[in-house]
């Protein structure tokens, strides 16, 4: 029976309150369960002495914090969906593609292919889950007005897809600041409650915060407000069971134990976030190199790609 309760057989929630909830992106016990009281009483104007009641609720209802046996896990893991990004050298690499409900992190200097893979990404959801796609919508949270619905186009027809369904699926926001980036997960929210949203993009996750935190003085707010972000992004996978796939910038600085001259930008922060991380460097012509450097169940590897008109192929 605890499966079909709903937000309103929570103790302390009538109508009025249950709706103010939904409206504010609180429409399941789980999303209720996790957030945090002072969220939850700004969101359905009630006191957080209140909140907290209603929290823990949901937190028995929908039986958070309790452990499970790694069977349990792995029956789980079965109903995970993976995204193809059309070269099958870096499905390989990702262990069958993009996943859903974690966080996957493009990063390298420009014209490595980022925002070239986060469009084929695009096309690629709205295909069918027999053709690796996730049959779905996706919302891109556009920061450097990187958005290029020509290319969308293209994508789509090297894949024999009708292009104006496939943009007709796409959500797209510019995001003009750092605040407003982080406000577009909250919208996002509701465009899943009336579409099936199985991807999010973001590119690029730290345009706006590198630009607007500046010098070492701000870099602990900076720090604070990007975590906030992406526990944002992660509760809307895990809420939507989507793919999320976001982009990074590098910072040029001399790795002396890696001899990498290249890092990515956000810190311990976005590395422990980001549960796939690829680094994007360019090769001869129009062939990228595409390299894991961090996971938790896949090797280190590399794989080489091909940016080419039809999209990212081997």
């Amino acid at each position: 029976m605890d499966e079909e309760r709903t937000v309103e057989d929570l103790p302390g929630v009538g109508p009025a309150t249950a709706e103010k909830l939904q409206e504010a992106g609180f429409d399941d016990l789980m999303a209720i369960a996790v957030s945090s009281p002072s969220a939850l009483a700004e969101a359905a104007d009630i006191g957080e002495a209140t909140a907290i009641k209603i929290i823990a609720a949901a937190k028995k209802m929908a039986d958070v914090g309790g452990f499970v046996t790694g069977d349990v896990i792995m029956e789980q893991r079965r109903t995970v969906s993976k995204l193809t990004t059309s070269s099958k050298a870096l499905d390989e690499l990702l262990g069958g593609g993009v996943e859903s409900c974690a966080i996957t992190e493009f990063f390298g200097e420009f014209g490595s292919g980022k925002t070239q893979i986060t469009h084929q990404l695009c096309v690629n959801a709205c295909r069918g889950e027999e053709d690796g796609g996730l049959d779905a919508h996706t919302v891109f949270i556009d920061t450097e007005n990187t958005f290029r619905p020509e290319r969308i186009i293209q994508m789509s027809m090297a894949h024999d897809l009708d292009p104006t369904e496939v943009l007709q699926k796409i959500h797209v926001a510019r995001a003009f600041n750092s605040h407003h980036q982080m406000l577009l997960v909250e919208k996002a929210k509701e465009i899943a409650r009336n579409n099936p949203v199985k991807l999010m993009v973001v590119d690029s996750l730290t345009a706006h915060f590198r630009a607007e935190y500046i010098g070492r003085g701000a870099l602990a707010d900076r720090q604070q407000k990007l975590n906030k972000h992406l526990h944002a992004i992660l509760n809307f996978a895990d809420l939507n069971k989507a793919a999320v796939a976001v982009t990074n910038q590098v910072a040029a600085k001399p790795d002396a134990f890696f001899g990498d001259p290249t890092r990515a930008i956000g810190g311990h922060i976005l590395g422990h976030t980001s549960t796939f991380r690829l680094y994007l460097r360019k090769s001869k012509g129009n062939r990228r190199i595409a390299r894991l450097i961090d996971s938790p169940n896949l090797p280190e590897g590399e794989a080489v790609i091909t940016v080419i008109e039809d999209g990212i192929r081997d």
